[in-house]
């Protein structure tokens, strides 16, 4: 009798562990293939804003430019995307053709290109603006032949002359069209002249203008976003 009551409490304790590193087994397999079932998280890619005052936000805390506004928006649609603001005030096409290169030692996957307002003010030839620009294109083109390229156009006022303004505006079509750049019209639309808009200057956007700033870019940008 004790012999069979040995018998039975071994094979009780046989079927116990069986069962607990089947369990087990069953536990670590399903682990495993929930892993390779959930999705990898996304690779943050950057988008590069290079330009001048407008993008910096001039007068403004970098918080209300609208390059940092447009990050709270690619946050909210959960877009893994990291807005770099490498706008520089006063910053002509000149400059920004040398300054690029120390730019584009990070990766970028986005570059959109915000120069030349600084140029129609000074009234520098349209010519020079063109090479610039393109020259600065080019330079991302050899770094990240496969970044999306984005132009932000600009207009000068009309006092600049009629002639030259109609030169100036039709740079940034051209750049964008010769390079397949994903082309906003003009950065300043709904901004421009408006005085409430504006600082005191007259020249760069509110806080409000930069929000404005923000859709219009954003109207184009999330196309190829």
């Amino acid at each position: 009798m004790i012999h069979k009551n040995v018998f039975l409490l071994a094979l009780l304790l046989w079927c116990l562990t069986a069962c607990s590193q089947k369990k087990e087994e069953r536990s670590t397999t399903d682990s495993q293939a929930m892993k390779e079932d959930t999705p990898a998280p996304a690779k943050t890619k950057n988008i590069l804003f290079f330009g001048n005052s407008l993008t910096a936000g001039y007068g403004l805390t970098q918080a209300e430019a609208f390059p940092a506004l447009l990050q709270q928006k690619f946050d909210s649609l959960g877009l893994p995307y990291k807005a770099i603001n490498a706008g520089l005030s006063g910053e002509t096409t000149a400059g920004g053709k040398n300054r690029i290169d120390w730019l584009l030692r990070q990766p970028v996957d986005v570059f959109v290109l915000e120069l030349g307002a600084n140029d129609g003010l000074r009234g520098i030839p349209p010519q020079e603006t063109t090479r610039n620009l393109q020259t600065i294109v080019d330079k991302v083109k050899a770094k990240y032949p496969e970044a999306q390229l984005v132009m932000l156009g600009m207009e000068v006022p009309p006092n600049m002359g009629g002639t030259y303004a109609s030169q100036f505006r039709v740079i940034f079509r051209e750049i964008a069209s010769k390079n397949n750049m994903t082309l906003v019209p003009f950065l300043l639309e709904g901004v421009a002249g408006i005085r409430s808009l504006n600082l005191p200057d007259g020249v760069h956007p509110t806080a409000a203008g930069q929000k404005i700033l923000a859709e219009n870019v954003w109207e184009e940008l999330k196309t190829i976003l």
